[in-house]
């Protein structure tokens, strides 16, 4: 493996969502464990699964993984931190303060900007705090898909640049405090652009979309400094998986995507990873992981791999949308699952049955452009895009609040809107607005990945209990974002995974937290369905055999689900789309 010789202390994991992030980085911390190296393997996903691959109980402290030895593994939990960044904040001037100035505190360090910082301190942390941490060799980063990390990634920078400027960041907590957040983010920058103790591996598929994201990924990274990327091509058809319609789809699919590979990551060094039969889970999976033709890849006994599964075409649920006239339907999931060819199949059925149809996205490394191809009558497609959203939301607030205020003023006020924090609000209010457009009209919500969604949720429920005490307080009616998202009349949330143990297992968490909020997931898609293919060959035989339980967990949790099978041509573009909520026979769907 390239990307594991000489390696420096700090690996950065990155790539789309749903490409074998985690597989491949717990599978490199374990090799070089067995080096002799003590690991410590971090997860910054807020939907993390290091814990499910290795069998055990992880969390926000750092836990030694039994049967490796050397290797420890630690999950930036969002909750969990920002308890305990809160505790750090207040704890020590609890009892020297006045109650009200204590719960001040507490109020600007409420909502989903404090969460993502708590989360951000905690990573900033591993970078800089050799007394903690100096006992490792090297520190392993499972990271959240594309647009989080992108996020997390430039923050050192940016708070960096606004504290620099004298920014009042009130959800950092005290500003006596705000020097040494200053010294910390600068030294987590130089750790960052530093190749001699950083390495980015970008984690991609044989996949046009896969290898298009990683080739902006490392542009974007490249422009705040992080350099020296490697390639790992994750998932690759192997010759074994025979030349029945399907495969030999696939691998055509797969060769064109690898000859067009980005300029931009074209001459990175390179390792390519085949795909393996079986889920990776477990000790015994993730050492053979990198060995080719290893038990984990062989196709084993696929006798009962052919199982079928009751068709359950995607059509179904778009008859049952069509019928209320209009409404919001929101596509949510673990990054990779294919929410965003979801989503634009739904809008783009919608707008061929003659209906207005908003399609957005809340997902900051969005492409649904790309995925759609061209413009379709009766359908607008926009994106939530966060730099937008601050330009529009820091003109406005200039305008209401600052026009009354003298130059000195403005100053102040132009000042703290340049918090990293204020992009959380912006980007709320827009997904807010579009909320509300549902009233009226279709609106299809491509969302980001899980864990940056749930941040939104968060958002929207803290919004929700302030405009319950303000208006409660005087007793007028109200009506919220979050209650229109809890109103299955108004709201449809369709939940989208792969027939897999780790999608599953991740939307089933987020139908728990969905449910916490008061919202019931509407509807489960499961997509890219190998046994919904019908697959001849043994090595695709077995991994359709893998799904049918995963298939049969899907229903116990919904009883309306969809399936869509695996297709020979990636669903872009209007008519690909378009098929997705059409009946076709498989013999059609791979060129037999």
């Amino acid at each position: 493996m390239n990307f594991l010789e000489n390696v420096p202390r700090f690996l950065f994991f990155t790539g789309k969502g749903g490409v074998g992030k985690t597989s491949v980085a717990c599978a490199s911390a374990v090799r070089l464990a067995t080096r002799g190296r003590r690991i410590l393997l971090v997860s910054t996903d807020p939907a993390s699964n290091i814990g499910q691959v290795f069998g055990i109980a992880t969390g926000n402290a750092v836990t030694a993984i039994p049967s490796v030895e050397g290797l420890s593994a630690l999950e930036i939990d969002p909750e969990q931190a920002v308890e305990a960044y809160r505790e750090r904040i207040i704890g020590p001037v609890r009892g020297l303060l006045p109650e009200t100035e204590i719960a001040g505190i507490t109020e600007s360090l409420s909502g989903s900007c404090t969460t993502e910082i708590a989360s951000f301190d905690e990573f900033t942390q591993l970078l800089t705090d050799d007394a903690a941490y100096g006992e490792y060799d090297h520190i392993i980063f499972d990271t959240a898909p594309t647009g989080h990390t992108i996020r997390l990634l430039q923050l050192p920078g940016s708070w960096t640049e606004f504290l620099a400027g004298g920014g009042d960041a009130s959800c950092l907590g005290p500003l006596s405090g705000l020097d040494k957040h200053r010294a910390t983010y600068a030294a987590a920058v130089a750790a960052l652009t530093d190749a001699a103790r950083t390495r980015l591996i970008l984690v991609t598929r044989p996949q046009a979309s896969a290898l298009t994201e990683i080739a902006r990924t490392f542009s974007e990274l490249t422009a705040i400094g992080m350099t020296g990327g490697f390639v790992v091509v994750n998932g690759v058809l192997p010759a074994r998986a025979g030349e029945e319609p399907i495969a030999a789809a696939v691998r055509r699919r797969e060769t064109v995507a690898m000859a067009a590979m980005p300029a931009a990551i074209a001459d990175l060094p390179r390792d390519v990873l085949e795909l393996k039969a079986g889920n990776v889970v477990g000790i015994d999976a993730v050492r053979a992981f990198f060995e080719p033709g290893s038990s984990l890849s062989s196709a084993g006994d696929a006798e009962h791999g052919s199982e079928d599964v009751p068709d359950a075409p995607l059509v179904t649920l778009v008859d049952e949308i069509e019928r209320d006239g209009h409404g919001l339907v929101m596509c949510m999931g673990k990054g990779g699952v294919g929410k965003t060819t979801i989503a634009a199949a739904v809008a783009l059925a919608l707008a061929a049955r003659g209906h207005d149809v908003l399609l957005t996205t809340t997902d900051p490394a969005a492409h649904l452009t790309e995925t759609l191809g061209g413009a379709v009558d009766r359908l607008t497609v926009a994106r939530i895009d966060p730099d937008t959203a601050l330009e529009q939301y820091r003109a406005r607030v200039m305008a209401a609040k600052g026009k009354d205020l003298d130059e000195e003023g403005r100053a102040a006020l132009a000042e703290d809107l340049m918090s990293p924090c204020t992009a959380e609000v912006a980007v709320f209010q827009q997904f807010s607005r579009a909320v509300h457009d549902s009233r009226r009209t279709f609106v299809v919500m491509d969302t980001a990945p899980t864990g940056h969604t749930l941040l939104l949720l968060d958002a929207a429920g803290s919004y929700h209990r302030e405009i319950a005490r303000q208006m409660g307080a005087a007793s007028m009616a109200y009506s919220t974002p979050l209650m229109r998202l809890q109103d299955p009349a108004q709201t449809k949330v369709i939940l989208v995974t792969l027939a897999e143990t780790t999608p599953v297992l991740e939307a089933a968490d987020l139908q728990d937290d969905l449910e916490r909020a008061g919202i019931h997931p509407w509807a489960w898609v499961v997509n890219n369905s190998i046994v919904a293919a019908h697959p001849e060959s043994a090595f695709l035989r077995t991994r359709a055999r893998n799904e049918v339980a995963q298939i049969a967990r899907v229903r116990e949790l919904e009883d309306r689900v969809a399936i869509v099978p695996l297709l020979a041509e990636e669903p872009v573009g209007v008519a690909r789309l378009a098929a997705l909520t059409e009946h076709r026979a498989a013999d059609e769907r791979y060129g037999g």
